[in-house]
């Protein structure tokens, strides 16, 4: 597979999804005026990141954090110097400083930071480089030396992007008041101590709204309904409606294998559950008990854990037709539901959104079918 390009062309957004669905192995090379980077990825999952935009490293991250002591440290750059080949994260485990999960948390925190700088990137040349692992080479791009065991979603790494991209950005509309007076109004809600914060799914709403209009592509209405009910539940799955039957096309929060490639390989024959049946054709939402029968007890088993106390799902029409279905809940902790109106409203608008899509794929298809009348002689 040979994917090179620039990122005025095509977004960072799309290549992770392409990599992702495609589950592909390889090293992804970015070359921007702003920085370099990489992202390797195995089956599809993204399991170590780096950029020169971002400062530090693994070690100078777990020092900052009081996760490894400044001497050992030291000790670990000095080892490194007559074993240049090892990196700061091998050397440090293999001096018994800290442990294979402590790397892999801290190493997931960095690959987080990393995609969301890269994220910020607009242009810039990309290069995929198909059963490359090796990243070494790059100017200014340091390897982290260490991977993380299970790999990380591409679609958890970009709903968390744009979560941390939509959050810095109202920050920063905190115009005309100290950067103190600042710092207390966002720990405390918009309208500091004297004025209840705003609720999640408000909140959220008025970010992802405008995005909405003017969407890409259906792929990317589905992500903006992922991201939007991963502020508000746990956990989450976007299923396709079909004729009989539920086909997964995304999820947030599980915690199991393979949790992407699972849910896109999962299907439902909805038709033979009364309960989900009946929300299909009455297109209405429901927040309550999550009824046993043979088919929801199968969705339960894929999504892992026990037996959720109440589940919530939304239908997203088009035409008058349900096309998807959204399922959440917060089976992890057993906590109650928050407000979900603005998630509604904006489920709603994301099914006229996907109604405009196919409505302008429909007249491209038809004017591509219309033959071509020559103009008549004179």
């Amino acid at each position: 597979m040979s994917l090179v390009g620039r990122l005025e062309d095509l977004s960072l957004s799309d290549i992770f999804q392409i990599l992702s669905v495609g589950k592909k192995t390889g090293t992804l090379l970015i070359s921007s005026d702003e920085g370099n980077a990489f992202v390797v990825f195995k089956g599809g999952l993204i399991v170590k990141a780096e950029t020169s935009t971002l400062g530090g490293s693994i070690g100078s991250d777990l020092l900052r954090k009081n996760m490894v002591k400044e001497q050992l440290l030291a000790m670990a750059v000095e080892v490194k110097k007559k074993l240049p080949s090892k990196s700061i994260a091998e050397i440090l485990l293999d001096l018994g400083c800290v442990s294979r999960e402590l790397l892999d948390k801290i190493t997931k925190k960095r690959i987080e930071k990393v995609v969301y700088h890269l994220l910020l990137m607009n242009h810039g040349d990309f290069k995929f480089e198909l059963d490359n692992l090796d990243p070494g080479g790059i100017e200014g791009v340091e390897d982290t030396g260490w991977e993380v065991s299970k790999g990380i979603s591409a679609e958890y790494l970009l709903m968390e992007g744009a979560r941390v991209h939509d959050e810095r950005m109202q920050k920063e509309n905190l115009e005309g008041i100290s950067e103190e007076e600042g710092a207390d109004v966002w720990e405390d809600g918009w309208g500091g101590s004297a004025q209840a914060p705003e609720r999640k799914d408000i909140s959220a709403l008025k970010s992802l709204t405008h995005e909405l209009r003017f969407p890409n592509s259906t792929s990317e209405i589905t992500l903006l309904i992922l991201r939007f009910a991963s502020d508000i539940f746990q956990r989450g799955v976007l299923f396709m409606v079909g004729e009989d039957e539920l086909t997964g096309l995304g999820q947030f929060g599980l915690e199991i294998e393979r949790a992407d490639e699972r849910i896109r390989e999962t299907v439902l024959r909805f038709g033979k559950s009364p309960f989900l049946k009946g929300i299909v054709e009455r297109g209405q939402s429901h927040k309550g008990r999550f009824e046993r029968d043979s088919i929801t007890e199968t969705l339960v088993k894929e999504l892992g854990g026990g037996w959720p106390l109440e589940v919530i799902l939304f239908p997203v029409i088009t035409e008058g037709k349900v096309v998807a279905l959204l399922y959440c809940d917060n089976a992890l902790s057993g906590d109650p539901f928050s407000e979900t109106e603005g998630l509604e409203i904006f489920i709603s608008q994301a099914g006229l959104a996907l109604e405009k899509s196919l409505l302008q794929r429909k007249l491209l298809e038809m004017q591509k079918a219309v033959p071509k009348v020559p103009p008549p002689e004179i």
